[in-house]
């Protein structure tokens, strides 16, 4: 019998877990600040009701309709007398697969990264400075061992199916998510410099409204947000049962993820703005300096500078982005793991090995 979600705040927690990235802490913020600040937020909301909403209804309804993963979705979906368009259908199907096999070698090494950044602040909390040494110098071997580390995280999760796995850990994970953002906002409000981000955050520059790039951008961030297009969404749609009605899912799901998003806006910019009134420079020009810089030199910059307490802030917030990137890695693994069990004579756990061996070697 084919597993599925136990329960409607399950499927909520889980799919809005896949959504809920590195593209939402650190994308999403930075896009932002480089659009006209509360302008931008306001176009991503109209895309996200307009055209990214029923985009993810679409996914979710052709998973949910197959009751199967994205390959055999997408064979039906095209099977047509055009021999080419069934063709096409089930070349797009091994794209997600292929596609989230190379995703997942990639995503693994930045969840490594950030995992050392966060055991580099916990351990300097602690006193245990010739460990947090090891952990801040970037090697061959410590990127190695702490990739490992995550994949087995990932497949450790993966491996024990949709309820008692993917379900159980997103009710874990999704609280502890919101509640680490939402108490290190109230944290940063507190530190010189913040109100001046929350205003360039939220007032708008509606003069920016009138830049094409801004929309392209918009749009852009708001299909990247929702994980759409990916398989992810489609092998979730797939674990509902038959009947189950997808319209107040869809709008559940693209809620919750939106809200992680205009949190972590609420974050990330006026901790920018608290690292200026150091003296960090965090802009090159006039554009906010890229994501990997800011996330790895420019706010550890800032949490050492905070002392004490900056060290917890810092294990704080990398322990943020390391949820946010495994609630993605689960559903992004679960897509070649469905047409593993799905196509050939193999049970999970020798799939999820298989694969996890693979994505390792990759990355």
């Amino acid at each position: 019998m084919r597993d599925s979600f136990h329960t409607r705040l399950g499927f909520i927690l889980a799919a809005a877990g896949s959504a809920i990235g590195l593209g939402n802490i650190w994308g999403f913020p930075s896009q932002v600040a480089n659009h006209g600040g509360g302008a931008f937020l306001l176009v991503y909301l109209l895309v996200v009701v307009v055209l990214a909403v029923p985009a993810l209804y679409t996914e979710l309804s052709l998973g949910h309709t197959a009751q199967a993963n994205p390959v055999k979705a997408l064979s039906e979906l095209s099977r047509t007398r055009f021999k080419l368009t069934a063709i096409s259908g089930k070349a797009m199907g091994y794209l997600n697969v292929f596609g989230a096999i190379l995703m997942l070698s990639f995503y693994h090494l930045v969840a490594a990264w950030m995992v050392a950044e966060g055991l580099t602040s916990l351990l300097t909390a602690l006193g245990l400075h010739n460990m947090a040494n090891w952990a801040n110098t970037s090697t061959y071997l410590r990127d190695i061992v702490l990739m490992l580390v995550f994949v087995a995280f990932t497949f450790g999760i993966v491996i024990r199916g949709v309820q008692q796995g993917i379900e159980r850990w997103a009710r874990r994970l999704m609280p502890l998510l919101v509640l680490l953002l939402i108490g290190l906002i109230v944290f940063i409000a507190t530190l010189p410099g913040a109100a001046a981000g929350f205003r360039a955050y939220l007032i708008p520059d509606f003069n920016a409204l009138w830049s094409a790039d801004l929309w392209v951008s918009a749009m852009g961030q708001a299909f990247f947000s929702l994980s759409i297009g990916l398989g992810g969404m489609m092998i979730y749609g797939s674990y509902l049962s038959k009947g189950t009605r997808l319209g107040r899912l869809t709008w559940s799901v693209a809620a919750l993820d939106t809200l992680v998003a205009v949190l972590a806006g609420l974050l990330i910019i006026p901790a920018l703005y608290v690292a200026m009134a150091q003296g960090l420079s965090v802009t090159e020009g006039e554009q906010l300096i890229g994501e990997g810089r800011l996330i790895f030199q420019v706010l550890p910059d800032l949490f050492s500078r905070l002392g004490e307490a900056g060290a917890w802030l810092g294990f704080a917030f990398f322990a943020l982005l390391s949820i946010a990137a495994l609630t993605s890695t689960i559903a992004t693994a679960e897509v070649p793991i469905a047409y593993a069990i799905e196509t050939h004579p193999i049970n999970r756990r020798q799939a999820a090995t298989i694969i996890a061996a693979t994505i390792s070697v990759i990355g």
